[in-house]
């Protein structure tokens, strides 16, 4: 047996209460010695016991409903068949969790993998009681946590599965693991069960490693697991990339995009088309005559731009079992003009006017208006009006002043762009202490990159999937190897800049990129001349230069995002609102705060949900600019682990697989053998607490019973003074004998110092009087004397519920009627209902009435005052 919560049973101690309260109300009597005592009759220690007897009762029941109340809330649970005699239910509570990731979307409309899954989690629901705490959990980049805790309720449980969709999100398993054992452990439940339901890719199950079952190994440790299959189709074609390949994003050109299809099935897939979109219409389609199986093609698609502005583009297939990767975006940020301006910082480089040419070099000989590189000095260039330029590119410039960094440096962040270049004139020292926040690196000294033969070394053939590089990576590799690099800068690149170019073998690097503001810098280090490099005569640099102006003059919200990332707003100066809003592909605005971030101004949406074209704008009022959110094509590869693959890898880590609803079902039956026995010891301790309410209800109203309410007694003084002066019935009740002595409730009498009485009408059993403490006495009422004028002993006795006294000296007795009203004869003493007399040796007097209250005065002329209704006095 286990407590899930053992620290109640602390509870128990309160037992002590009751005993307490008892032992405490019968040390409130005083007890005195009688020598008379001796001659009470039996009957009223019977009574006694009777007393005592039903009083322990109520005890006893009091302690064990307190016992039970707090058995019951210690929650206990039985494993097996320990106790299997106390009733008991089979309870877990219930932790699901359910794979939401894209993948889960594949398959024909309405039995998709992940509506599948959903049946699964309902026969699931069906083995859970009422009350069993329930969580669901939904699994994709960002968990979803919707239900914690829950106690299981059929109509609230069908109302949170209404809502369950699946997200655009990849999942990641790795940390899985641990949060499910986090929500199991946070679970109050005296058996719990963990059900992971998911298509099981083989991406992630086929080579599980070490860290992963160990983490499985865990878990299951910490509840009963269940893996529950919804296999699919393995065939799934999608989009995994388009990007802009060639050309100038102005007004009035077309720029070259390319759309990669990739076939992730095991089949090879035929006429594919792809169609391009330019805000929702279609401006270009082609078609791929084949995909092999497990691989990839290229299309490459044309988009005029006849209007400036963000410009959102996409690529489709269609024909496919998985939607959600067929489609995949971007956004082209078109400009009416292009303007760069090189500024060459030495008299006698020609670096300027290389890059002027590069720039320039087109193919077909033309000229584009709209399209200007100017070159000038460095020493021109504070004249220069810079809200003009959208690229600038700064070549040898020996050094910069604070002003002049702070002027660059308001210019990137406005959305521009700037490309800095080493060269023999270049003061580091200058840099590094006035642009470490523009440049994204620290500059060092310089590097020999030359080998033995005197040749420099060649790019490194392996680039990153970037814009840049995408021309590149297009050259055959002994092309690009012709590009030699003698001598270069040794940059310190800074956490936040990332390396495009490196140097093959050594891993310098030659180009670096890093964001600042709305705008983006390169930095080169080396140079754009001759000596350092042959860059400047190879198709590498022009190809470079102009894909990097390109990118530069419209990069902000070009770049892609994947769902799950942080969407960014960035601001030049600090705003004037407080708040920018997201507009998401759904429709649902979000406001997101304006804060200073890295010495600019940001409005940060975290974790984008959804995939498809987000519009920030920097007020409800302004206009938006739209920003493209694609899904994570990792979670594309949509094959399945088989069953008897999962079976090897989770084989040692105690996780049950239930590959069909017949298979969850029994392995739910047979792993389910925690039993819960609270509600039993609950509704036991209510059925006692009840009984024990009623018997002591009961006991109260046979004590009440045999009181007779004062209210009965007539008003006014009733009676005369006796012959020892001080006896008298008042209109309360009351008899006064003197002052007390003391009472003992056990023995049933009452002390005083010159008159005992013992006194206990049936009204009175059980409460007290106003001048004894009579709950204890029996059901006599009489007094006597035990000194002076009447010596001698008495006893008091009951009969047929009828007080009489029989003294064996002059003792008078009162008898007060059980049945007022009656009509019936005075009878002797000895018997009898009705009983109004006394003894006085040598003789026999009687006294009645058939009233309420009679009263017997004994004087040396004996008298009897009765009264019916009204006082009257009569004597004899």
């Amino acid at each position: 047996m286990s407590f899930l919560n053992p620290l109640l049973l602390l509870a128990t101690l309160g037992i002590a209460l009751p005993i307490l309260a008892h032992l405490l109300n019968r040390l409130q009597v005083q007890h005195t010695d009688w020598a008379a005592m001796q001659f009470l009759n039996r009957s009223v220690r019977v009574r006694s016991r009777q007393i005592k007897l039903r009083d322990l009762l109520l005890l006893i029941l009091r302690c064990l409903v307190l016992l039970l109340f707090a058995f019951a809330l210690a929650r206990p649970a039985w494993q097996g068949d320990t106790a299997s005699w106390i009733p008991s239910e089979k309870r877990a509570g219930v932790v699901i969790a359910v794979d939401a990731s894209f993948s889960m979307q594949e398959g024909a409309e309405g039995a998709t993998r992940f509506q599948r899954a959903l049946k699964q989690v309902e026969v699931i629901s069906g083995k859970i009681k009422k009350g069993d705490p329930v969580t669901l959990l939904l699994l994709g980049g960002q968990e979803k946590l919707l239900t914690h805790n829950m106690a299981f309720d059929p109509q609230r449980w069908d109302a949170v599965m209404e809502s369950v969709v699946a997200t655009p999100s990849a999942l990641e398993w790795d940390s899985v693991p641990k949060r499910l054992k986090e929500l199991a452990e946070g679970m109050d439940a005296s058996q719990k069960e963990i059900y992971i339901i998911t298509d099981v890719q083989s991406r992630d199950w086929k080579n599980c490693s070490v860290q992963c079952k160990e983490a499985l190994t865990e878990l299951g440790k910490s509840a009963s697991v269940f893996m529950v299959p919804v296999a699919g189709e393995l065939a799934n074609l999608a989009v995994t990339d388009l990007d802009l390949i060639s050309g100038a994003l102005r007004k009035g050109t077309i720029a070259r995009y390319q759309a990669t299809v990739r076939n992730f099935g095991t089949s090879p897939v035929s006429n594919v088309e792809v169609r391009c979109k330019v805000d929702g219409a279609q401006i270009d389609s082609k078609s791929i005559p084949l995909i092999a199986a497990g691989a990839a093609e290229t299309v490459s698609l044309f988009v005029p731009f006849y209007n400036a502005g963000a410009t959102p583009i996409t690529a489709e297939i269609s024909g496919d079992s998985l939607a959600v990767d067929n489609v995949r975006r971007a956004v082209a940020v078109v400009k009416d003009r292009v303007a760069v301006l090189c500024v060459d910082g030495s008299p006698n480089s020609d670096a300027g006017r290389l890059i002027s040419a590069a720039l320039i070099a087109r193919g077909d000989g033309s000229d584009d208006e709209d399209y200007t590189v100017r070159s000038i000095p460095w020493l021109a260039f504070p004249a220069e009006d810079l809200a003009k330029i959208d690229v600038i590119v700064l070549a040898d410039v020996p050094e910069i002043t604070e002003d002049q960094s702070k002027q660059l440096s308001r210019f990137v962040r406005g959305g521009n762009g700037l490309v800095w270049f080493a060269g023999d004139d270049v003061k580091p020292a200058s840099w590094n202490e006035r642009a470490k926040e523009l440049l994204p690196a620290t500059i060092g000294p310089l590097l020999d990159s030359s080998d033995a033969l005197g040749a420099g070394k060649p790019l490194d053939p392996n680039m990153p999937d970037h814009t840049v590089c995408m021309p590149l990576r297009s050259l055959a590799e002994d092309l690009l190897s012709e590009t030699r690099f003698l001598k270069c800068l040794d940059l310190k690149p800074t956490p936040s800049s990332f390396a495009l170019l490196q140097l093959a073998g050594s891993g310098s690097p030659i180009l670096l990129e890093h964001a600042l503001g709305r705008g983006q810098v390169f930095m080169f280090s080396t140079t754009a001349q001759t000596t350092w490099n042959n860059m400047a005569l190879t198709p590498v640099f022009p190809m470079l230069m102009q894909q990097i102006v390109t990118y530069l003059a419209g990069r902000e919200f070009e770049r892609p995002q994947t769902v799950g990332d942080t969407l960014s707003l960035s601001f030049v100066e600090q705003p004037d609102v407080s708040d920018a809003v997201f507009d998401a592909p759904s429709g649902k605005s979000i406001t997101v705060p304006v804060r200073e971030y890295r010495k600019q101004f940001v409005a940060m949406l975290e974790n984008a949900e959804e995939a498809g074209f987000y519009l920030a704008r920097v007020s409800v009022q302004s206009a938006g600019i739209p920003v493209a959110v694609n899904v994570d094509t990792l979670e594309s590869d949509v094959a399945c682990l088989p069953i008897a693959e999962l079976t090897t890898q989770l084989e040692g880590t105690g996780i049950n697989i239930a590959a069909n609803e017949a298979e969850l079902l029994a392995a739910i039956d047979t792993t389910r053998t925690g039993r819960s026995s609270w509600r039993f010891f609950m509704i036991v301790a209510l059925a006692l607490l009840l009984i024990e309410s009623l018997f002591a209800d009961r006991m109260l109203r046979r004590q009440q019973s045999r009181q007779t309410p004062y209210e009965t007694m007539p008003s006014g003084d009733l009676g005369t003074q006796d012959a020892w002066g001080n006896i008298q019935l008042h209109s309360d009740g009351r008899s006064l004998f003197g002052t007390p002595d003391g009472c003992d409730r056990h023995a049933g009498y009452c002390h005083w110092h010159s008159i005992t009485r013992c006194l206990s009408l049936p009204a009175l059993v059980g409460t007290k009087h106003k001048n004894a403490d009579l709950s204890s006495c029996g059901t006599c009422d009489g007094f006597g004397h035990d000194g002076g004028d009447l010596d001698g002993t008495y006893s008091c006795h009951q009969g047929n519920s009828v007080a009489h006294a029989w003294p064996a000296s002059s003792v008078r007795c009162f008898c007060k009627y059980v049945d007022e009203g009656s009509t019936q004869a005075p009878r002797r003493h000895h018997g009898g209902s009705i009983c109004i007399g006394y003894r006085i040796t040598g003789g026999e007097n009687f006294c009645g009435s058939s009233g309420n209250v009679a009263w017997y005065q004994a004087t040396a002329s004996h008298r009897c005052v009765v009264t019916s209704g009204s006082r009257q006095r009569i004597s004899h």
